[in-house]
């Protein structure tokens, strides 16, 4: 077997939808002749947990935990809360943060460029040179973010005749919360050279999205693949809920709050009486201070299940039971190549979507170009209210599957394969 050194932050136990997609391509790498090593870090900072995918790890994937020094220990002391907020990438508008959190975010975008892991790289490099000479391994795979992780197989790049794949589960520069950095004009232009550096010094470069593909083609000549993540359990029938249930699973923070859903929510409970004693809406993950506001500004407190962040093997029930899925994005032009993790376990669970996004939302796209459910813009709020009438109506009637077309290709089988083409150099 081809041996692949994988490099990721990212690893059971931590929980969120970051760690599903290198769990999932390590698993099913060996069907194609590949054997992963997968380098973690040895005492992480995670912000989430979930202990149920320790049992997802296959026992013959060997993975070589490595110390990591992060900042984030030391943060923690002054406020637990923030520090794992702003290491999530979990931002707060400006009137609402407080003086540490302010300082806070100017030392992380300041001072730990690209980000908090940068600790991590000099003794990593220094560890895999000799690792990757001693194992005759000559292909590394680097995930981020963080991005400081790329700038381990940049490294390893320039000391050692290695192939490297940079994979961008998110953009690095144009993601929304990097502009909340508060960064000087070096910090910024530090950013840029670094991402230009590793677009153009990796063989491959992989991408969750098109419009990612297309933004990084304007940075780079190397070769550019979309490969988008995906679900892995096969579809099992479920009883559904009982009630007129519209669940969004995953974090709901504060900038993704669905203002005009929640208005056009309002609106029709008072039009539909029948509502009432019908509707059901499951928040299930971290939801921000925001959306409970808004939530009680429109009087729907007592139709809202606030269960906050389960183990994903929970996840997928509550997907399978719901009416109607919710599929909501912030409202701003860096978010319109943004694909939730999520979505395509929506797509396997069959159940209709509702997506509520920015215009020319790529997510939202998926939704419609696979006929399972609709896709509206931020402010459409009659369109809202009338596709959410549509499927109460169908609610009444007794529907329940749908038929979504073309989701097979994102069984995370379909899409290793698709990375193992890459990885043994196939056109």
């Amino acid at each position: 077997m081809q041996k692949v050194l994988i490099i990721t932050y990212y690893w059971p136990p931590a929980g969120g939808p970051g760690v599903q997609r290198w769990l999932k391509f390590a698993t099913y790498l060996p069907q194609y002749g590949i054997e992963p090593i997968v380098f973690i870090p040895k005492n992480p900072h995670y912000p989430l947990q979930d202990d149920s995918l320790v049992a997802q790890v296959p026992k013959t994937i060997k993975t070589i935990p490595f110390p990591i020094k992060e900042p984030y220990a030391w943060a923690a002391l002054f406020s637990k809360k923030k520090t794992d907020r702003i290491s999530s990438g979990v931002i707060q508008d400006y009137k609402k943060q407080s003086f540490l959190e302010r300082l806070l975010l100017w030392v992380r975008g300041n001072l730990f460029i690209p980000d908090a892991r940068k600790f991590w790289v000099t003794p990593s490099v220094n560890f895999l040179n000799e690792y990757l000479g001693k194992e005759h391994i000559d292909t590394v795979i680097t995930t981020g973010p963080p991005h400081s992780l790329h700038l381990i197989g940049k490294q390893l790049k320039e000391q050692r005749a290695i192939k490297w794949i940079a994979d961008f589960r998110d953009p690095w520069t144009s993601i929304g919360y990097h502009k909340k950095l508060k960064l000087t004009i070096a910090a910024a232009k530090k950013h840029k050279r670094l991402e230009q550096e590793v677009l153009n010094q990796a063989d491959a470069i992989v991408v969750t999205s098109d419009k990612t593909k297309q933004e990084f083609q304007k940075i780079t000549t190397q070769p550019i693949t979309v490969i988008t993540n995906g679900y892995d359990e096969e579809y099992e029938p479920t009883k559904l809920d009982s009630q007129f249930s519209l669940a969004h699973l995953g974090s709901l923070l504060t900038d993704r709050n669905p203002e005009t859903l929640w208005q056009a929510l309002q609106e029709l409970l008072q039009e539909e009486v029948s509502l009432q004693k019908h509707l059901n809406i499951k928040l299930v993950g971290v939801v921000g201070e925001g959306v409970l506001a808004s939530i009680k500004k429109y009087q729907l407190e007592t139709y809202v299940e606030n269960i906050g962040y389960v183990p994903h093997s929970e996840v997928l029930k509550y997907q399978r039971r719901a009416r109607l899925l919710l599929l909501l994005e912030i409202d701003s032009i860096e978010t319109t190549g943004i694909i939730p993790g999520k979505l395509f376990e929506y797509l396997n669970a069959r159940r209709p979507i509702l997506a509520v996004g920015p215009k020319d939302w790529e997510a939202g796209q998926l939704v419609a170009q696979h006929d399972v459910g609709d896709y509206l813009v931020h402010g459409e709020k009659e369109l809202i209210k009338r596709v959410l009438l549509k499927q109460f109506q169908e609610f009444q009637k007794g529907t329940t599957a749908i038929k979504s077309k073309g989701v097979a290709q994102y069984h995370r089988r379909a899409l290793t394969e698709k990375l193992a083409k890459i990885l043994l150099w196939e056109s």
